[in-house]
């Protein structure tokens, strides 16, 4: 929207001026730009005007007010539980500011916290993300454990305030988040602000808690201003030497894109070599790529014409007013493919259909729970019309249609300015008809050498080689879980390393599924690859999948860790990860002859040594 003198208490001069900036801003610079306005002219009570995304009455039970607030303690403890890095850029960032205000700040991991430091802390602040169904990322479990554990302690002193990041697409959205929150509370602690819950999309919540706990602690009139540096920052560091971040993707061009499937296989695993020249995007082994997909044309269609809207007709594409045609909105701005709670419940806000109403009225989380699984917006649209709202209204009940995130498969000293991909397409069909993965449809079936793909890099700080190239590298990736074990072992050759490498890879048929399968092959020659075990299910009547085969090579992987080996996991969270930990478990419970606490224990503190890290999904 173009500013005019007739609809703003702008000059002409001005007017010229603010509509030449405004469309160059990004949206972290038009947020610190708002920050900085507002702190201007902001009083000196902070901390007021956050985001609440949890009820009013029953969360802000515990918060501390101005007139209860004891003297304020100049320590601060950060701990941060982060599985792709998010909480851990935003708790570091957050520190650095706190330490500017004259803060003395403890930054930890959960993992590397000693959880009986807990009561003798007085403010605390807790960033972490919730992985899976509900469930903390690895680097938090053992202080979940603990504090849901009989050895808690009394927190009595202790104030304290989270941070929750999540995924509405979820059904135990920011679930870890919430149990912190709850369990300090429960422990006698006392909010310094309340808990916000954060979606993909969460600058803007992100720099609301910051403001607010900011003011809690030190009562500057600049919160806001400082809350909106913090986010920056975070952006900044995210991008490092590049302009482009995950609010501002680059535009890589695609050099190949190719099927690493064999012919008559029934799967298909595109594998894409895209260019970062003139980005100055770069990345280390175990980052991740974030893709910007476009929606399947054909939904787009469905779902317009199953709502009788123009497809030209002009609406909102985000939350900075921007505007383009309904078509283009739910084509590259908003998620069609998932329901969530937060649709059907803003869905049931300008329906009238009385079997949505039903649906969503207390007593019916089963039914609701049952039909969110595997339907998506045009069900939802077909199922309870009709919609006698504005294209304009109905896009607004919609979220932002988020990345997807990948793990590289390529090492960027191996290839330069380019980062591979190893994308599976997803194609299923649920109640009555064919459905597809956003993204990997749209890498398979749309997208062509020469064009542009909108990506960026996400560091993740929780995967990554040992700095020392010599120790020896168990990796464990089945399917497309290999990705960054490519990466991984191209590195190591550019290194040099001296280190020992062992791949254990699995998927359906060795002929048509065995991904990557020259380059193990020509690595093994080499002797940058130093064992490879695969696991074909499909290949004999009895099923055998890599935990097998790790079972089978027990005391040489036993030996291995004894010698100081790094493990690395990378795939699917739900089956292969759980097996492959208990495999691991039974291997050194037996191998090493302990209990089964004790095999937990040795991999516990693997972990919080780095040596035992995954990345599952």
């Amino acid at each position: 929207m173009q500013l005019q003198v007739t609809n703003s208490p702008f000059n002409e001069n001005q007017i010229e001026l603010l509509n030449r900036l405004l469309p160059s801003l990004t949206e972290t610079q038009q947020i610190w730009l708002s920050g900085y306005i507002t702190g201007l002219h902001r009083p000196a009570a902070a901390g007021s005007g956050v985001l609440q995304a949890i009820p009013a009455a029953a969360e802000n039970a515990g918060v501390l007010t101005a007139d209860s607030q004891p003297a304020a303690s100049r320590e601060v403890t950060v701990l941060f539980g982060s599985q792709t890095g998010n909480c851990q850029r935003l708790a570091g960032t957050l520190s650095l500011k706190l330490e500017e205000q004259g803060f003395q700040v403890t930054l930890a991991s959960m993992n590397s916290f000693k959880p009986n430091g807990l009561k003798k802390i007085e403010n605390l602040l807790l960033l972490v993300s919730t992985h899976g169904e509900g469930e903390p990322p690895d680097n938090a479990r053992s202080f979940h454990e603990f504090l849901y554990s009989k050895r808690a302690p009394e927190l009595g002193n202790l104030r304290f305030s989270v941070l929750a990041l999540g995924d509405t697409s979820y059904e135990f959205f920011c679930q870890t988040g919430k149990d912190f929150d709850q369990r300090l509370e429960e422990l006698g602690g006392q909010r310094l602000s309340p808990r916000v819950d954060c979606d993909l999309d969460y600058n803007e919540p992100v720099a609301q808690w910051f403001e607010s706990v900011l003011g809690a602690l030190n009562g500057r009139s600049d919160a806001h201003v400082i809350a909106s540096e913090v986010v920056q920052a975070a952006e900044a560091a995210e991008s490092m030497e590049s302009p482009y971040s995950r609010n501002n993707p680059f535009k890589a061009e695609v050099l190949e894109n190719l099927n690493l499937n064999g012919r008559g296989s029934d799967r298909e695993t595109r594998h894409l070599e895209l260019s970062l020249e003139g980005s100055n995007l770069q990345f280390e082994p175990g980052d991740l790529l974030g893709v910007y997909p476009e929606n399947h044309p054909e939904l787009v269609n469905s779902i317009i014409e199953a709502l009788g809207y123009n497809p030209d007709e002009i609406v909102p594409v985000n939350k900075k007013g921007e505007e383009g045609t309904l078509r283009e909105a739910l084509l590259k701005h908003y998620e069609i493919t998932a329901l969530s709670k937060a649709v059907m419940k803003q869905a049931g806000q300008i329906s009238s259909a009385s079997g949505l109403h039903e649906l969503l009225a207390s007593g019916h989380e089963q039914e609701l729970k049952e039909y969110i699984r595997g339907r998506d917006l045009l069900d939802l649209v077909q199922d309870f019309s009709p919609w006698e709202v504005s294209a304009s209204t109905f896009v607004g009940i919609l979220r932002k249609l988020p990345a997807r995130l990948y793990s590289i498969a390529s090492s960027y000293k191996a290839n330069p300015d380019e980062v591979h991909l190893t994308v599976r397409a997803v194609r299923y069909h649920a109640h009555g008809r064919e459905r597809y993965g956003v993204c990997s449809i749209y890498c398979a079936e749309r997208v062509q050498p020469g064009d542009t793909l909108p990506i960026y890099i996400q560091h993740n700080q929780n995967f990554k080689l040992p700095s020392n190239p010599d120790v020896p590298v168990i990796m464990i990736g089945p399917g497309t879980g290999v990705a960054p074990f490519r990466s991984f072992l191209e590195e190591r050759e550019e290194l040099g390393a001296q280190g020992k490498t062992w791949l254990f890879f699995g998927d359906r048929h060795f002929v048509t599924d065995f991904l990557y399968q020259k380059e193990w092959q020509r690595m093994l020659k080499d002797g940058v690859l130093t064992k490879l075990d695969v696991a074909f299910s499909r290949d004999a009547d009895e099923k055998v999948y890599v935990q097998h085969r790790i079972l089978e090579k027990s005391r040489e992987l036993y030996e291995w860790l004894q010698e100081g080996a790094h493990i690395y996991i990378c795939g699917d969270k739900k089956n292969m990860a759980h097996d492959v930990h208990a495999a691991l478990v039974t291997v050194i419970q037996q191998e090493g002859g302990i209990s089964p606490e004790e095999a937990e224990a040795y991999l516990e503190n693997m972990q919080q040594q780095q040596r035992y890290q995954r990345d599952v999904y």
